[in-house]
């Protein structure tokens, strides 16, 4: 069972989220605050495995909170602002996941879990944007640091394909995907699916 608190001075949209998470049978909403200083407090008591946060809050915004509570629990941050230096700062201060509040149930869902498994989740619109940023592809001599077929991963992983997605494009086991990944995350040093990909459109290797 995923442990979830939400943080949002919303009372409607805490509801919402609660209604939505509470729906499936893997999902418990353990509390719900209307702002960041209780959204601290509060981690800190239940120790939840993934807290949803908004990034204007009374006491504390959701991006300091994050900060705060990273190393706890896992942090989404669900926000109507997906202003660039939102995104940055929330996955610097170690976020895994970015959505905006019209992203729709089913990914807010996906997020939740893909955090309690250590993975992270953007919004599709939010994710082109902030990859396409990081694209630079001068720095192609950093592609040197993996193996050809671990950059092949790494190619599937920019274009958001899951890891059975991955071994079916590319005709091997799942157990070989998740290998070459853990290679991969470990040589760039990365905490996540997004810095992954991240690395893969600056070095210009998504797009090769």
């Amino acid at each position: 069972m995923i442990s979830v608190l939400i943080a949002d001075d919303q009372e409607m949209v805490r509801t919402g989220f609660r209604l939505i998470l509470e729906r499936r049978p893997d999902i418990t909403v353990v509390a719900d605050v209307a702002d960041g200083v209780m959204a601290v407090t509060t981690a800190r008591e239940l120790r939840p495995d993934v807290c949803l946060l908004d990034i204007r809050m009374p006491g504390l915004d959701g991006l300091e909170v994050t900060k705060r509570l990273s190393p706890i629990s896992k942090v989404v941050v669900v926000t109507t602002f997906d202003l660039d230096e939102y995104v940055h700062t929330a996955l610097q201060h170690g976020a895994s996941g970015f959505l905006t509040k019209d992203a729709g149930p089913e990914l807010l869902v996906e997020a939740v879990r893909a955090a309690a498994k250590g993975n992270a989740l953007i919004s599709p619109e939010v994710t082109l944007r902030l990859l396409e940023q990081f694209s630079r592809p001068d720095r192609a001599a950093e592609r040197t640091r993996l193996t050809a077929r671990e950059q092949d991963v790494v190619r599937e992983v920019a274009r958001g394909l899951t890891n059975q997605e991955i071994a079916v494009e590319l005709h091997m086991s799942l157990s070989t995907v998740k290998t070459h990944l853990t290679s991969v995350t470990s040589k760039l040093g990365a905490r996540n699916r997004v810095e992954i990909a991240s690395w893969a459109w600056r070095t210009g290797l998504a797009g090769s």
